[in-house]
């Protein structure tokens, strides 16, 4: 056999474990032996539950609800209950005993009228006897309404608290819902990252592998003559490389799962999070018209606005009339009885024979209302900024859309092009491979095209974790995410 021969034939011989240096996809890094896989949407169910932020956000629906409350207990009756006793002495000899007990009621009507229903049972002696009866009993029953006709005048001024502490509970839930959306959105994001985490882990730990058997079969090599110290080293050298990027990517995968633990409320950072996996793409295309028109209907953001700028009118109403003078109307009826007994007394006032009505009318105005007046200019000019704030809202909210249902559009074509990438990386990597094993490429090379083969299948992995990435965002600013995900919230 002549040398020539011999060498190919120890060329031959020294490729056989190079046939497990084939470019097949990575398996996912391993998840948690013990825990069960997990979905997105289970992920976002446990984050909807025990997320903090929206804890946190639920006690401003809660204090709404109470300020409303609080709003309509001003129209809610007053009940008053008064006794006193008393003595007046005004010399040695005389000395008056009093005493006075009154009970009443009364609320405020919805027209800022001011009713008092009330009845009262008095009791006076003298000393000495200054006449009859002595002592005497004295009881009334009496029913006085006060109506302004100007400033705290009618239901719309009146009412004009409660309407705004509504309008403040839909403030609160259209903030309760906007904290929900962004949860979903960040949850979906920290789940795709994992993700892609796990996937770039699986891609480096393939590297390594492929790069310890290039450097296993170099030193075999280099034992029959094959190949050169040279080879070894670069090898070797790849080895080192591949190695420092499998422990980056198990470092960024430890903290895309603290991040997505984080977001779901957990407090202990030891839980293990089972295997994850991209939901399948939608069936519909990305559309500008459609999602505008739900972002138009239902975001959390501009509805809010829109109802502050509501506030903001019956605040302006409210400062208007209160710039008016007050002029008040009042009347009063009465019955009364005096005898000797509380029994006595109190039958001749319910008799209707003793009665006494009055009627009144007040005018206050304050000088020059300059207070009033400025008051309610400020209410006006705060009402054009948040008219002003709504159409910057809208404008906003007409690019974001747009933007995000280009990133929908241009992500989902990177798809595309990064797979086929791959492919041809894959390709690429082979052709090399099998040069390598007909003597005509160096482990340099090798390792070079297995470079672009590892980048090419992390890239494609980024641009599908990207597409859904889009997707997410898209979904929060028009708030399908909530149909998505079923989540029902308080209107």
């Amino acid at each position: 056999m002549s040398r020539s021969s011999l060498r190919a034939l120890l060329l031959t011989l020294s490729l056989v474990p190079l046939a497990a240096l084939r470019a097949e996809d990575p398996s996912p890094a391993a998840a948690a032996p013990d825990a069960p896989a997990l979905t997105v949407e289970a992920c976002i169910a446990r984050a909807l539950e025990q997320n903090f932020s929206l804890k946190i956000q639920g006690f401003s629906t809660t204090i709404a609800q109470e300020s409303l409350l609080a709003a309509e207990a001003r129209f809610e009756p007053e009940f008053t209950a008064t006794t006193q006793r008393s003595m007046v002495q005004s010399s040695l000899a005389e000395r008056r005993n009093l005493a006075d007990t009154r009970l009443g009621v009364g609320q405020t009507l919805a027209s800022g009228a001011l009713v008092n229903l009330s009845t009262s049972l008095d009791r006076a002696g003298y000393t000495p006897l200054l006449g009859t009866p002595n002592p005497a009993y004295t009881s009334d029953l009496s029913l006085s309404v006060t109506q302004p006709l100007l400033r705290g005048a009618g239901s719309a001024v009146n009412r004009a608290g409660i309407e705004r502490s509504k309008l403040g509970l839909s403030i609160a839930h259209l903030g309760y819902k906007g904290s929900v959306l962004q949860v979903i959105r960040d949850t979906e994001a920290a789940y795709y990252n994992l993700v892609f985490t796990r996937g770039q882990l699986a891609v480096k730990q393939h590297s390594l592998l492929l790069a310890q058997r290039l450097y296993d079969e170099n030193k075999a090599r280099r034992s029959t003559g094959v190949a050169t110290d040279l080879d070894v080293l670069t090898a070797e050298v790849g080895v080192a490389t591949a190695r420092s990027g499998v422990v980056t990517a198990e470092q960024e995968m430890h903290n895309s799962e603290d991040a997505l633990l984080a977001l779901t409320g957990h407090v202990e950072f030891n839980t293990r999070i089972g295997a994850v996996q991209l939901p399948a793409p939608p069936a519909s295309p990305a559309s500008f018209a459609r999602s505008y028109q739900l972002a138009r209907e239902s975001q959390p953001g501009l509805k809010a606005t829109e109802a502050a700028i509501k506030q903001f009118e019956l605040d302006a109403a409210t400062a208007k009339n209160s710039a008016l003078p007050t002029l008040n109307l009042g009347g009063a009826v009465g019955y009364n009885g005096t005898d000797r007994s509380y029994g006595s007394a109190l039958d001749q006032a319910t008799s209707g024979e003793a009665r006494n009505w009055q009627l009144d009318l007040s005018l206050s105005i304050p000088w020059g209302l300059h207070g009033d007046r400025a008051r309610y200019r400020g209410a006006l000019a705060g009402l054009r900024q948040e008219q002003a704030s709504l159409q910057q809202i809208d404008q906003t909210l007409v690019v974001n859309v747009r933007t995000a249902v280009r990133a929908v559009e241009t992500s989902e074509q990177r798809v595309g092009i990064f797979t086929q990438a791959t492919e041809l990386a894959v390709k690429q990597y082979e052709l090399q491979l099998a040069r390598f094993k007909a003597g005509l490429a160096t482990s340099r090379q090798v390792l070079e095209t297995q470079d672009d083969l590892e980048s090419a299948r992390v890239n494609e992995l980024q641009a599908r974790v990207s597409f859904h990435t889009a997707l997410s965002y898209l979904h929060a600013l028009d708030g399908s995410s909530l149909e998505r995900y079923h989540v029902a919230l308080a209107e």
